[in-house]
């Protein structure tokens, strides 16, 4: 079952398909259902939820088949996520929050790091040690921000675990956080994930003389499978200290994937990297 989130996300998607399929813009939508043309955009976008009233005027106006119909009712049955962000979870900022749900649904990642190991991959020991020296986090939200990260590392062994690549710097290696023994683990850890099925991880040496720099661009790129008639979702997720973008425009999409290959061609190779790793521990060792 897909986070509300998502799925508010899928049937957005889905009724603008159908509004286009039927040869219609946004203004008649909002004349069937007698609304601003801004209610019917924040539908598509996924940005509010849509009365199962609503949601049946709209899709009989646009001639929608019974069967995508009631998969779309389906959709919209779960319109919020009341209680998922208490607890330990409550450490997430909000901004980050939508991440953490397009990552649980997410069929592919690929994320590129430049300085520190990405949170998904992180040991409980180093995630201690960044977060009990995060201005961000208070002292008694360290236990909380452990286990709430290592909760998102459970999508790696699932039944249907995500096909994740990620391709870090050499920096995320020597950036010593810790203690040695911390960083030894950390990049052992870095080993037994890379020879999993479902993940592929790249390092990019200090000595890559091609697109070099272009590793210090920060960014995630996340697909979600539509079970519809839509094309997969496809999100680029771009952090800065205290908030983040999440970018869907086609064209922004598009110039992430070509950077990502890129990168992926100037790194080294997986079997490379695992050497790499594994030289780098034993100088921590």
């Amino acid at each position: 079952m897909a986070t509300p989130t998502v799925r508010r996300l899928q049937l957005g998607n889905e009724l603008r398909h159908a509004r286009l399929a039927a040869g219609l813009e946004q203004a008649d939508a909002a004349q069937i259902l007698d609304c601003a043309v801004t209610k019917i955009s924040r539908l598509e976008l996924g940005q509010s939820g849509i009365s199962k009233g609503d949601l049946v005027l709209l899709l009989n106006e646009y001639g929608d088949t019974d069967e995508h119909k009631q998969w779309m009712i389906e959709l919209a049955r779960t319109r919020s996520a009341r209680g998922r962000w208490g607890g330990y979870r409550a450490v997430f900022p909000e901004w980050f929050r939508m991440y953490v749900d397009l990552e649980t649904d997410a069929s592919d990642i690929k994320q590129v790091q430049s300085e520190l190991v990405p949170g998904i991959l992180q040991t409980e020991a180093y995630i201690r040690a960044l977060t009990t020296s995060s201005p961000r986090v208070e002292d008694g939200d360290v236990d909380a921000s452990v286990r709430a990260r290592q909760e998102r590392q459970a999508i790696f062994t699932r039944p249907d675990p995500p096909n994740a690549a990620f391709i870090l710097s050499e920096s995320c290696l020597r950036r010593q956080i810790s203690t040695r023994a911390v960083m030894k683990d950390q990049i052992r850890y870095l080993e037994d994930l890379a020879v999993m099925e479902n993940i592929h991880l790249q390092v990019m040496p200090f000595d890559a003389q091609t697109y070099a720099g272009a590793i210090s661009h920060n960014f995630t790129l996340l697909t979600i499978s539509s079970s519809g008639a839509t094309p997969d979702l496809q999100f680029v997720y771009v952090e800065s200290f205290d908030d983040a973008r999440y970018l869907d425009s086609k064209d922004v999409v598009s110039g992430y994937v070509s950077l990502w290959s890129r990168l992926q061609a100037a790194a080294l190779g997986p079997k490379e990297s695992l050497d790499l790793l594994g030289s780098v521990a034993k100088q921590y060792g």
